[in-house]
């Protein structure tokens, strides 16, 4: 057999890599709101009279931002941070699913959930709802956790 059909019959099989797709999307959606959590600081940015020139030490005219616009500088940050968790877990799903695992309906939903609850982590913390800011970082942490637990079992399982 010539090794480009050997290097074809290792790939994973359609069916495989289409159990991947909500890993993919919620890494997708997961960058999404990373972009998105730009929108309330821009907004902040420009009541703090952003100019050019904040251009050269955009951090400096954090105090002149309203207390929102504060909220929403810490948002974006922590935006990034839970990206950088959340991406190796969907990648692990991913890897798994297309070794021909099968994800269970936890796994599917933490991944679908995960952008949603870090969507409203960032309207909660912009709007001051620290109860409803905690649940939702919580939830997506957890999320990401069950992500990790059934990609790693599942890659485990052999």
């Amino acid at each position: 057999m010539s090794p480009a059909l050997v290097t074809l019959a290792a790939l994973p099989v359609v069916s495989d890599l289409a159990q991947g797709a909500p890993f993919a999307w919620s890494l997708v959606l997961a960058g999404a709101v990373v972009i998105v959590s730009l929108v309330p600081l821009g907004a902040a940015r420009s009541q703090a009279d952003f100019t050019p020139a904040d251009l050269g030490a955009p951090r400096a005219m954090f105090d002149r931002l309203p207390a929102w616009g504060k909220r929403a500088n810490w948002a974006h940050q922590n935006s990034f941070e839970a990206f950088t968790l959340h991406a190796p877990a969907c990648l692990l799903a991913l890897v798994a699913a297309a070794h021909g695992w099968l994800p269970s309906g936890v796994a599917i939903l933490a991944a679908w959930l995960h952008p949603l609850l870090r969507l409203a982590y960032i309207g909660a913390y912009v709007g001051n709802v620290p109860p409803l800011r905690s649940l939702c970082w919580a939830g997506a942490i957890l999320c990401t956790g069950l992500l990790y637990s059934a990609g790693l079992r599942a890659i485990l399982a052999g």
